[in-house]
């Protein structure tokens, strides 16, 4: 990809796993803000957290969170049914991204997770 703005510095990274906790949307708040306070990142809101309560296909259903941040934000996607998570952090501040792998496998029990930066 062609880095359009190479003045301006960007860390993201994309985390998918497979989930063995009880996952509710106190349970994702808590991830999202525990997550930002592991990395150093410093929110400025609230996660705002969705769930789309029976709408559209059953196996679609869970939530979509966000949580901003000072410099970006977090956004988190959950299929409830299949115990699947896709997470992005997306930052103009830098982390360390085994100490967010590690974070986000140890917070949702993950049985697998893959990660790709970029």
């Amino acid at each position: 990809m062609k880095n359009l703005a190479p003045q301006i510095f960007r860390q993201r990274l994309l985390m998918e796993g497979l989930f063995s906790i009880r996952l509710d949307q106190q349970a994702l708040a808590a991830y999202m803000t525990g997550l930002a306070g592991h990395l150093g990142l410093r929110a400025y809101g609230l996660p705002a957290i969705y769930s789309p309560s029976g709408l559209g296909k059953e196996e679609n259903q869970g939530y979509d969170a966000f949580l901003p941040l000072i410099d970006s934000g977090i956004a988190a996607y959950v299929w409830s049914s299949a115990h699947f998570f896709s997470i992005v952090i997306y930052t103009c501040a830098r982390f360390n991204v085994d100490a967010a792998v590690r974070f986000t496998q140890e917070f949702f029990a993950a049985t697998e997770v893959a990660t790709m930066e970029f």
